[in-house]
């Protein structure tokens, strides 16, 4: 046998032991079999905000009627990849809410395994009125950058926070990151979201004012009692916005309507939500005084199911492949996160 036959062999052999290894890396045996986040026989009972367009929407604003519990948007294609997902183990009963406040902490709840809707992950957000942790987020699966909503004729003298006066009317929707956003960039508030003092308040009890103290303070996880049910903030200064407060009946709906009837300036939310608004409204609006600030949203679950939660973290790290996917590639092709969920399922077959 010559030098060379036996150099070739070698090589041959060292090529197939290199083509087994690397067959067994491709598709560890921990995720070729993974394990299920549930037993396949349990329904998670999934309450979503159902006025969240086109992040999470129902398919008719009326709680009154069944097609009010029918999940459509980004988070609705993001939940069915996940039930679409092999050796997971995930379904979901959907049921829409309605009011925005404090809904993160209603999967501590009865009613609710799980809980959606376009909700920033704050850890303020994960605690009760006692301080204690009742509820965790999953793996951040949408970016959020807060903006301003504003008539196209209106871009130029509302660009930024800095240039709203105390003529100039926005609207937020109480206990969103929106509002406690729109207050911390405008002077309002502080980092920790004490009100500046001699701000005036006007709330059912009748107008307050406050001191500059933590009893007056405003947070995207909730706000002082005397705050509660608060319909509209006055600046102590010429150079900060008054702030509106709409939408205990339609939520985000609601505000835009506002704005769209000349009765608001501006909406304080999300860049995603205020250019869905432009895109339904047409070019009489426009999206002005973007957030330098990244925030994640998330859905949250009881605290204690920690396992259940790392589960579905998993999958949906793997259906937004690590965040690299998300709501601008959702957009453009809505069909993504099923395709993610096939290549899965194709994975672990072959």
């Amino acid at each position: 046998m010559t030098s060379f036959t036996v150099l070739f062999r070698l090589l041959v052999s060292a090529l197939v032991v290199w083509s087994l290894v690397a067959c067994t890396v491709a598709i560890p045996e921990s995720l070729s079999q993974p394990q299920a986040c549930t037993d396949g026989n349990t329904v998670l009972n999934l309450g979503f905000y159902a006025f969240f367009e086109p992040v999470s929407y129902s398919a008719n604003s009326d709680p009154a009627v069944s097609d009010f519990n029918t999940h459509q948007g980004y988070e609705a294609d993001l939940l069915s990849a996940l039930e679409a997902m092999e050796n997971t183990g995930l379904s979901f009963a959907r049921s829409g809410i309605a009011a925005w406040d404090q809904i993160w902490l209603q999967s501590a709840q009865p009613q609710f395994d799980m809980v959606g809707g376009g909700i920033t992950i704050l850890d303020s957000r994960t605690r009760d009125a006692g301080g204690d942790k009742v509820v965790t987020f999953t793996s951040g699966h949408i970016t959020f950058r807060q903006s301003l909503l504003v008539r196209t004729e209106d871009a130029n003298r509302l660009a930024s926070h800095d240039l709203l006066t105390s003529d100039v009317r926005v609207g937020v929707l109480a206990g969103t990151t929106g509002e406690a956003r729109l207050l911390q960039l405008t002077g309002l508030a502080d980092d920790e979201g004490v009100l500046l003092a001699d701000t005036r308040i006007d709330t059912p009890e009748g107008a307050v004012v406050s001191d500059g103290s933590v009893a007056y303070a405003i947070t995207a996880a909730g706000a002082s009692p005397v705050l509660e049910g608060r319909t509209h903030v006055y600046p102590p200064g010429d150079n900060m916005p008054q702030v509106i407060y709409l939408g205990d009946e339609l939520g985000d709906v609601e505000i835009i309507e506002a704005l769209r009837m000349g009765q608001i300036d501006a909406v304080a939310r999300g860049e995603v939500g205020n250019r869905e608004a432009v895109h339904a409204l047409g070019a009489g609006f426009t999206v002005t005084a973007f957030d330098s600030q990244v925030e994640y949203g998330g859905f949250t679950l009881p605290a204690e199911d920690t396992n259940l939660i790392a589960c579905i973290n998993e999958r949906i790290d793997w259906l937004t492949d690590e965040r690299t996917i998300g709501y601008a590639e959702w957009l453009a092709d809505p069909g993504i996160f099923q395709q993610r969920a096939d290549h899965w399922n194709a994975a672990r077959t072959e």
